[in-house]
């Protein structure tokens, strides 16, 4: 009996939409399904009263973005519309921002580090950057740290680099906890993106390459899969909305632990991945403002970091990223939620969130809360991948695994907590299911 549709594809996240468009292009007929009401995922841009406001992802690099920046030209995305941000990221230590955070000058500037600390950094630099093959990032797993937590490799090193710079960056830009999340994807992905002289974001928000994807292939929003059940070596079934479909071929482009839920009979030797690659939650609050404010701080800063700023990990000055996130005269200040915080405020009244955030924000950019018109709360329970060394011990046997019906494409899969990976996980999906689909065409052919 011939299954009701060639492709279906679970989650309109840019690593759904980009293996759903390199499968159409392959010729194969494929439907997307979508949760929410919107495409994106957690790379998504509201727009409001002249604001573009990003609800996730804020930044994207020129360096070690290779598959981006390749959907980007194949989709016509001029790179005028990919601008540099320009600007400092700063680290808030002993009451002033220290701008240079991830930048060349900070070896000489200091960026809020000690001179021994610099010493020790530009040690590490040089023994990262001399392996550079040994800290690839599609293969984290590898490298010569091992299963080492972000506070191991800290503490190798003067406490300033821990206190100052692994420690706050992997907590806000990644919502991890240094002491469980394992140091080399972190250690890769820095190696890989480069410094903040490369780093870019998208002119008109960050769901610029979702939105473009999105226009080429059929998406079904506010479409949730209750269910995906593999037949043997066959076809698959899923429940969309109450109602059942039979797929040759379903890619699960979703979180982990959403996956997990969602796929009822995974063969065994997919679950020990599966489980062990769990998600830290994210949480912003975007503060619109009447009026652009910033830190104080010798250069301009886009983002600070604030490490024991309490329920604060960071916050964005969205203006000084891009101006055109905000109209004429007006500012926008995104706060960053720490993962410690996350269990008091994940569920909390957004009124309450934004109070909670804000009033510690008041010590790092003064008059933010008169200044503020409006708070916008985004919440993601499943924010970005936390790769602890359970998850980076059981990798390899997962990358291993042979074909099946259902498959998997998200940035979890290649332990890489952003789009890149998501982009890179639809590569090989689409790769994985094309040979098995190529595979089976031949079998009924002989």
């Amino acid at each position: 009996m011939a299954a009701d549709l060639d492709i279906a594809v679970v989650g309109a996240g840019v690593a759904g939409l980009a293996a759903a468009n390199a499968l159409r292009r392959a010729g194969r007929e494929v439907r997307v399904f979508e949760a929410a009401e919107h495409v994106g995922g957690r790379m998504t841009t509201v727009r409001q009263h002249g604001y573009r406001i990003d609800s996730g992802a804020e930044q994207l690099s020129g360096q070690g973005y290779q598959v981006t920046w390749r959907w980007l030209r194949e989709l016509g995305v001029p790179a005028a519309d990919v601008p540099r941000i320009g600007h400092d990221i700063g680290v808030w230590r002993d009451g002033r921002a220290h701008p240079g955070l991830a930048h060349p000058r900070a070896l000489l500037t200091g960026a809020g580090l000690s001179g021994r600390a610099r010493l020790d950094l530009a040690k590490f630099l040089a023994y990262t950057g001399s392996r550079r093959r040994e800290f690839d990032p599609d293969h984290p797993e590898s490298t010569p740290l091992g299963l080492a937590t972000v506070d191991d490799l800290a503490s190798r090193q003067h406490p300033d680099l821990g206190d100052y710079q692994w420690r706050p960056v992997v907590s806000s830009f990644f919502g991890w906890h240094p002491d469980r999340s394992a140091a080399a994807p972190f250690v890769c992905l820095l190696a890989a993106v480069g410094t903040t002289t490369h780093w870019r974001t998208y002119r008109d928000g960050m769901d610029t390459l979702a939105r473009r994807l999105a226009e080429r292939v059929e998406v079904s929003t506010g479409a949730a899969v209750e269910e995906v059940i593999g037949n043997g070596d066959d076809d698959a079934r899923l429940v969309v909305a109450g109602s059942t479909l039979t797929a040759r071929s379903v890619l699960l482009c979703v979180p982990a632990p959403v996956a997990l839920r969602l796929y009822r009979n995974p063969p065994e030797h997919e679950r020990p991945y599966l489980a062990a690659s769990g998600y830290t939650p994210m949480l912003k609050v975007a503060c619109l403002t009447d009026r652009p404010l910033a830190p104080r701080c010798a250069r301009p800063l886009y983002a600070l970091l604030t490490p024991g700023g309490g329920p604060l990990a960071g916050l964005i000055i969205d203006h000084a990223k891009h101006p055109a996130r905000v109209p004429a005269g007006r500012g926008l200040i995104t706060l960053i939620a720490a993962p410690a915080a996350m269990a008091d405020l994940l569920d909390a009244p957004d009124a309450e969130v934004a109070d909670r955030l804000i009033a510690p924000a008041e010590r790092y950019v003064p008059g933010l809360r008169t200044a503020t018109t409006e708070t916008l709360v985004h919440r993601f329970r499943h924010g970005l991948p936390e790769v602890t060394p359970a998850a980076l011990a059981r990798r390899a046997e997962f990358m291993a695994r042979p074909t099946s019906p259902v498959d998997y494409a998200s940035d979890w899969v290649m332990a890489r907590p952003n789009s890149e990976g998501a982009l890179r996980a639809a590569d090989l999906a689409v790769a994985r299911l094309l040979a098995r689909q190529d595979a089976t065409v031949a079998k009924e052919l002989i």
